[in-house]
């Protein structure tokens, strides 16, 4: 019987340290998250200070809500500008690769430094600065999903919306918010 870890790769494998309950064969997922993303050259940046009148995530219950990231890179604005065209397919990839960055530096915050804390990336949403014949948000949006399935394996895997949009917050490209699921 093939495990949700043997499915993987090797790095992404190294997250489930103990995939079943020997005594209970109820799932048990632990992560060496910090592991993974140093097996993959993973550095994640510091958590931005909020821009305006609101705070980067709130904590309630078992979830961590984390408002939108943008593709802020040692404070600096990067990939500012429309898909597709200021930014091809593939650099609006990286800019919402950047975003999930940011999600993980937030969620690294709330769980007071520990990502071994997060149980499940639940959801995200990602709006994509397009124009309006451009109809490959989804592809777009990829670029922070696949991150997130590439640090947390299945526990990455979540539900997501993908929206075009005319115009975001300092003319970024990308911008994404998540739900992540907590000890």
């Amino acid at each position: 019987q093939r495990t949700a870890s043997s499915r993987l790769p090797l790095a992404a494998s190294r997250a489930f340290r103990n995939p079943v309950s020997p005594a209970s064969g109820v799932r048990m997922v632990s992560f060496d998250v910090e592991g993974v993303l140093k097996d993959k050259g993973i550095v994640l940046p510091d958590a931005a200070p909020p821009a305006a009148n609101y705070v980067p995530y709130v904590v309630t219950g078992n979830y961590i809500y984390i408002a939108g990231q943008i593709p802020m890179v040692n404070g600096e604005l990067k990939y500012v500008g429309k898909v597709p065209s200021e930014y091809a397919l593939e650099e609006a990839y990286q800019c919402a690769r950047t975003c999930g960055l940011n999600i993980l530096a937030q969620a690294k915050a709330a769980c007071g430094g520990d990502l071994k804390k997060v149980k499940k990336i639940v959801k995200l949403v990602g709006f994509v600065n397009s124009k309006d014949d451009f109809y490959d948000q989804p592809k777009v949006i990829n670029g922070a999903s696949d991150l997130m399935a590439e640090v947390f394996g299945e526990a990455g895997r979540h539900a997501r919306s993908a929206v075009g949009v005319n115009v975001l917050p300092l003319n970024v490209a990308t911008e994404i918010e998540a739900i992540i699921e907590i000890e």
